[in-house]
């Protein structure tokens, strides 16, 4: 952190949205002051991991908690004194340096969480209180900010497009928790299903998801023009019908992996305990099979979410909506703060997932944290 704080640029200015920026480093950007401040923080670090303990665990998570608050008053400090206030146009850019310093506090928190014992909850807890204080840095005080205007100029589109992405995603995990469930339920009476299942969920699998999209385009416009019922339920080439078919067609085989596994480990003196104090079959798997392999069953359901997360943005390319969207016209107007308006709520969204389900796996397992 503290090489890429001084070799990289850390901001850079652009008369407007179509010119190219000008890169500045830290001592441009934020003054020596700030550049010292932040170099003690980061050799504090160094210090400390030196020697490992628990208290000093803890005082390396106090200094990511205060580098990441201080890191949007930065951006203030470098708009103020870099971006012309006659130029209404003009835009700070965040540069490599900055996204290189949050890249590994992130990865920090994540191995201290490890390393200290949390519960995936707190990580959580510390980021969206870290991001709520950024939330209104940016709205109050970075409207020089090329994200935050690129925000500003299609907010209503950005809504949307949120609703839009979480919508593809909970259908289709819901649709392939539901069908994994029945496929691992099927593998388990007919064994010779099992081959033939995952057989065809791994080919399934390897496929490349635009080539997927482009395979459905085809049939789906087909029936679409044929079938009048079909074309009533909005059933055509683009849009939400071949998205959510992909998602759930990549979906099912962490789904139904993880679903099978789980109800396979389940103990079998388990069963027959419970099956001796008289328990029915239907009632041994609700009530006893069901219960203990749902641990497992959710981490196929975190993996199965959080891969449709980031998958649901292709889908984009077909007209399905979602935060895609924002990637390929940025990507197509060479408009880089476009692209992160797209990418970066979805990983938020993707961290999001992981940490809830994760927290909620561990929290169901026998001895798990709560």
């Amino acid at each position: 952190m503290l090489a890429s704080a001084w070799l990289f640029s850390l901001v850079s200015v652009a008369p407007n949205r179509i010119v190219t920026g000008t890169s500045f480093g830290i001592v441009d950007a934020i003054g020596w002051p700030g550049a010292a401040l932040i170099s003690m923080l980061f050799m504090a670090i160094a210090a400390l991991a030196t020697v490992p303990s628990q208290g000093h665990y803890r005082a390396i998570l106090g200094i990511i908690m205060l580098t990441l608050l201080l890191m949007p008053f930065g951006l203030m400090v470098a708009g103020h004194w870099l971006v012309d206030a006659s130029m209404p146009q003009a835009r700070l850019g965040i540069g490599a340096a900055y996204w290189t310093v949050l890249f590994v506090l992130l990865l920090c928190l994540v191995e201290l969480r490890l390393r200290l014992g949390l519960s995936r909850w707190w990580p959580t807890l510390i980021l969206s209180a870290i991001g709520a204080v950024w939330w209104g840095c940016a709205a109050l005080w970075l409207g020089n900010l090329a994200l935050v205007q690129e925000f500003q100029a299609r907010d209503t589109q950005f809504y949307q497009a949120v609703k839009q992405h979480i919508a593809l995603v909970s259908i289709a995990v819901g649709v392939s928790v539901v069908l994994g469930l029945l496929l691992a339920m099927l593998m388990r009476r007919y064994q010779r299903l099992q081959k033939v299942a995952f057989a065809l969920l791994n080919f399934l699998q390897t496929i490349p998801s635009l080539a997927l999209f482009g395979l459905l385009l085809a049939p789906l416009a087909w029936l679409g023009a044929n079938v009048p019922m079909l074309a009533a339920l909005g059933i055509s080439g683009i849009g939400n019908a071949p998205a959510l078919i992909a998602l759930i067609a990549y979906s099912l085989l962490p789904m139904v992996r993880n679903t099978y596994i789980a109800l396979e480990e389940v103990s079998v003196e388990t069963l027959q305990a419970a099956k001796a104090m008289g328990m029915r079959t239907g009632q041994r798997f609700w009530q006893v099979r069901f219960p203990l392999a749902l641990p497992v069953l959710l981490e196929g359901v975190r993996i199965t979410a959080v891969q449709a997360v980031g998958l649901t943005a292709v889908a984009a390319l077909i007209g399905a909506g979602g935060l895609g969207t924002f990637i390929f016209q940025g990507l197509g107007q060479a408009a880089m703060d476009m692209v992160l308006l797209g990418a970066l709520p979805i990983l938020i969204l993707a961290l999001m997932v992981d940490a809830g389900l994760g927290a909620l796996a561990d929290a169901l397992r026998p001895g798990g944290q709560e």
